[in-house]
């Protein structure tokens, strides 16, 4: 057992993919919730936290409309996605959301993990190593950030490769759910009756009561949810066992062939980093991140 994580040191790829999702997602979701990403975004003339979400997220795709972000994001409401896109692009243009994206994450990272510049160093360049030429095909997000320019400082590369990883396991996951035949609500649906309340889901992703109940209807139709108490049965848990398997096999590229001692030290380094990022986070969450903070 590695005391510094919690992990299992037998360190399969699967494994590994995990253990780094749990420890970078942290890194990343700062943007969602510090409020110096906030700010960053209502200076940029973007009003609102989902001006700010949807525009900061969708950048690295360009100007483009709805359709796509609809595909990639999957689990929210097309009709939430609609409002946004592509009228946001009147408000700013994606390379100006992408700055005040990188401002406030820098700004974020630098009160959170100050006097920490040596292990931000460290673990930027031991994560990046494992971005760079990541294979990211099917992989929009993930290839639409690899894409971006590298950052020269260390926060702002920590910030780009755990997003880069992030995206990547995130692309993989909306295909595990689509190849078990979930749709985007019934994702939903079927988190909230295993682990995770529906106040953190159903709103944030924009779903209606109605379209909410439906999808509910259709997962008890296929025996995946009790239809009274909207808890998930035994084959949805094993539906749902089976698509976290499924993403951590398609995110365990990067870590094949990866030395054990590799990734000890990269989580031993991340761990600490991850949970002082984990502060500015709520818990629970829509994205179903565990409770690391010390």
């Amino acid at each position: 057992m590695d005391h510094a994580t919690g992990a299992d040191t037998t360190y399969s790829p699967e494994h590994t993919a995990r253990l780094l999702w749990k420890l970078a997602e942290p890194v990343h979701a700062v943007t969602y919730f510090a409020p110096e990403c906030h700010a960053a975004f209502e200076e940029a003339g973007l009003r609102g936290f989902w001006r700010g979400y949807f525009a900061g997220r969708a950048a690295p795709l360009g100007a483009v409309g709805s359709a796509p972000v609809i595909a990639a994001f999957f689990s929210f409401a097309p009709d939430m996605v609609a409002r946004a896109l592509p009228s946001i692009w009147d408000t700013i243009t994606p390379d100006r959301a992408l700055r005040a994206r990188s401002a406030g994450v820098r700004a974020t990272l630098a009160r959170l993990l100050a006097d920490r510049e040596r292990d931000v160093e460290h673990v930027a360049t031991l994560l990046a190593r494992y971005v760079d030429g990541l294979d990211c095909a099917d992989r929009p997000l993930a290839s639409a950030n690899a894409a971006l320019p590298r950052p020269d400082d260390p926060r702002g590369l920590l910030w780009h490769a755990a997003t880069v990883l992030r995206e990547h396991r995130g692309d993989g996951h909306v295909a595990a759910l689509a190849a078990a035949r979930l749709d985007g609500c019934e994702a939903l649906v079927l988190r909230a009756g295993i682990d995770l309340p529906r106040a953190e889901l159903q709103p944030y992703r924009g779903w209606t009561d109605e379209k909410w109940e439906a999808a509910a209807a259709r997962l008890a139709g296929r025996g995946l949810l009790d239809a009274v108490t909207r808890r998930a049965t035994v084959a949805g848990l094993r539906t749902h066992a089976s698509v976290e398997a499924a993403t951590d096999r398609a995110a365990a590229g990067p870590w094949r062939g990866v030395p054990a001692h590799e990734v000890a030290e990269l989580a031993a380094v991340l761990a600490p980093l991850s949970e002082a990022c984990a502060t500015a986070l709520r818990f629970p969450n829509p994205m179903g991140l565990p409770d690391r903070r010390v």
